[in-house]
C-alpha cells in the first residue's frame, strides 16, 4: 500500500536547503515512529511531499499507523493513493470513476487535478472533463464547486497518475529535531500539558521537568500523562523526565515568606532549579504553561519579577489564551482527562496575593529562606528517558500477582477506553468494570470496601503502579491481575 504525506506549508516556504533539511527529518522520525509496527516501511522523497510504503494489510495495524501518522509533527495531512500510468482523458475519468462511482451516485461532487511537470493541458481542463464524465456515467445528482458531498481528488505527476482515497489529517508543524531544544516545567494540569504539546508540535524537542509538591501521587500523575504526551506526539526522539523533590522548598516557603509574596517566590525557585537543571543539560530555553492573568501570580508585573530569577529565555506559549480554549485544546490532545483527575497537592495558597511584586522586596522576601533547601532539591534531582520513565518508577514495587479470577472477585481494567473498546477483555462469570488508569485512585474510595478488587492493564505496569499506590493509601483489597498469554484480550476486527 502507498501513502502520500504532505508536509505542513510553513515548510514550503523555506529556502532550499532548509526544506530538505526538514523533509529529511520528518522522513526518519516516521521510520522510527513505526519501526515496532512495520520494520521495512519505507519512506522516500525530500522536496513537497514524501511517498510511503507498507506491506501491512491487517485492518488494526493500518489504524494504529494512521493513528501515528495524524499525530507525527511536520505531517499537515496524508492519503492513500492508487497509482498508474497517465494516460489520455478518458483512461483517467476511468481510473476515477472505478473508484468513485459507487460514492457519486445521487450525489453532488467537485474534481480537483493538481499537476505537476510539463503537459499539453492544464489541471483545469483535465478537471472539467473528467468531472462532465463522471456526472454523466456515474449518476451523480450535480457539481457543486464550493461543497460538494464527495470530492474527487488525484495528482498527475510527469507521467503517473495517483487517485487519492482515504484522506487523514495530521497535526502540521514543523518535524521534531527540526528546532532547538527546551525544557518544559510540567505539573500534569491543562495548562502545562498544553503548552508542551504547542512546543512539541513546533519541532521542538521537549524535555519535562516536574517539581514534586504532592508525594507519590502527583508524581505517578504527572509521569503518566508526560509519557502519554511523549508516547503519543514525541516517540521519534528520546527525552529526558526530570523529577524534583520540591516538599522542602515550598515548607521553607510557607514558614518564612509573607503571605502576600508566596505565589511568586515559588514560581522564581522553580526557575532557579529549572535553570541549573537547564544548564547542565545545555538547554537555553524554559516553558511554563502560564497565561496573562489568570492566577494572581500571572500579571505582566509579576511575570516580569519571576523572569529576572533566571537568564534563561522563558517561553509562554498560553500567554493569551483563554482558559476554556486551553480546556478544548487538552480535550483534542487526550490530555484533560488527566488533567481532571491529577492528585491534589497542597500548593501556595495566598490570602491575599499581590498582584505588582516589587523586585527589591521579593528579593528581600527570598533571603529569609534557606539557601541549602534549594540546593539540596537541586542535587537529589532525577532523571529518566521517556521511554524507561514507568518501569523506572516501578522497579521497586512489589504487589502481590494472580492470573486467575475468582468468583465474587471484580476486576477493573484500567486501560484507555480505546484500548478496552478495541480488545475487551472476556471473562466469563467474572465482574468487570472499566476505570481508565487516569481516574482510578479518584475513583477507589467511592468502591465497595469488602470486595476484593483486580487491577488489569495489558503490560502489567500501571496495573502495578497503581495497586501499589492504593495498598499505601490503606487500601488492603487490591491485587493486579496478570492472565496467562492466551487468556489475554486480542484485537476485534473492527479497530
Amino acid at each position: 500500500m502507498k501513502l502520500i504525506l504532505k508536509s505542513f506549508p510553513e515548510i514550503t516556504i523555506k529556502s532550499r536547503p532548509v526544506r530538505r533539511q526538514f523533509m529529511r527529518q520528518l522522513g526518519k522520525n516516521i521510520r522510527t515512529v513505526l519501526r515496532d509496527l512495520d520494520p521495512d516501511v519505507k519512506v522516500i522523497g525530500e522536496w513537497d511531499n514524501l511517498e510511503l510504503f507498507t506491506a501491512l494489510e491487517d485492518p488494526t495495524e493500518l489504524q494504529e499507523l494512521y493513528a501515528r501518522l495524524r499525530c507525527t509533527p511536520g505531517i499537515s495531512h496524508f492519503f492513500q493513493v492508487l497509482e498508474y500510468p497517465l494516460g489520455d482523458f478518458d483512461e483517467i475519468t476511468q481510473h476515477c470513476k472505478a473508484h468513485y462511482a459507487d460514492l457519486l451516485k445521487g450525489r453532488t461532487f467537485s474534481v480537483r487535478c493538481k499537476r505537476s511537470g510539463k503537459h499539453p493541458f492544464s489541471s483545469v481542463d483535465v478537471e472539467r472533463y473528467v468531472g462532465s464524465q463522471l456526472r454523466q456515467q456515474c449518476a451523480a445528482s450535480g457539481i457543486n464547486l464550493r461543497h460538494p458531498d464527495v470530492e474527487v481528488r488525484f495528482e498527475i505527476r510527469g507521467e503517473r497518475l495517483f487517485i487519492e482515497y482515504e484522506r487523514h489529517q495530521g497535526i502540521g508543524g514543523y518535524p521534531l529535531g527540526t528546532v532547538e531544544q527546551a525544557l518544559v516545567l510540567m505539573s500534569g494540569g491543562f495548562d502545562s500539558t498544553v503548552a508542551a504539546y504547542k512546543m512539541m508540535r513546533r519541532g521542538l524537542l521537549t524535555h519535562f521537568c516536574f517539581f514534586n509538591l504532592g508525594g507519590r501521587a502527583h508524581e505517578l500523575g504527572v509521569k503518566e500523562v508526560a509519557y502519554y504526551l511523549w508516547k503519543k506526539y514525541g516517540s521519534s526522539h528520546r527525552v529526558l523526565f526530570v523529577s524534583v523533590p520540591f516538599e522542602e522548598v515550598l515548607g521553607d516557603i510557607l514558614e518564612n515568606v509573607d503571605d502576600s509574596h508566596m505565589g511568586v517566590v515559588l514560581k522564581r525557585m522553580m526557575l532557579k532549579a529549572a535553570d541549573v537543571i537547564a544548564e547542565d543539560l545545555e538547554l537555553e530555553t524554559l516553558v511554563t504553561g502560564e497565561a496573562i492573568s489568570q492566577v494572581a501570580s500571572q500579571t505582566l508585573t509579576n511575570l516580569a519579577v519571576i523572569d529576572k530569577a533566571t537568564d534563561k529565555l522563558v517561553l509562554r506559549p498560553l500567554i493569551t489564551e483563554h482558559k476554556q480554549d486551553i480546556i478544548s485544546t487538552a480535550v483534542e490532545i487526550g490530555t484533560a482527562a488527566f488533567a481532571e483527575n491529577m492528585p491534589e497537592y497542597c500548593g501556595v495558597i495566598s490570602v491575599s496575593p499581590k498582584t505588582r511584586a516589587k523586585l527589591g522586596r521579593v528579593v528581600h522576601e527570598e533571603s529569609q529562606l534557606d539557601a541549602s533547601i534549594l540546593q539540596r532539591a537541586i542535587e537529589r534531582t532525577t532523571r529518566v528517558t521517556m521511554d524507561k520513565v514507568l518501569d523506572e518508577l516501578g522497579k521497586d514495587v512489589h504487589v502481590e500477582e494472580v492470573n486467575h479470577a475468582l468468583p465474587g472477585q471484580i476486576i477493573i481494567d484500567i486501560r484507555h477506553p480505546d484500548q478496552v473498546e478495541d480488545q475487551p477483555l472476556i471473562l466469563n462469570g467474572i465482574e468487570q468494570r472499566t476505570v481508565p488508569f487516569y481516574a482510578i485512585n479518584s475513583r477507589f474510595k467511592d468502591f465497595e470496601p469488602n470486595r476484593q478488587y483486580l487491577l488489569y492493564c495489558d503490560q502489567g505496569m500501571m496495573s502495578k503502579l497503581h495497586a501499589h499506590h492504593l495498598l499505601h493509601e490503606g487500601y488492603a483489597n487490591v491485587r493486579v491481575y496478570r492472565p496467562d498469554p492466551v487468556q489475554r484480550p486480542r484485537a476485534s476486527s473492527h479497530a
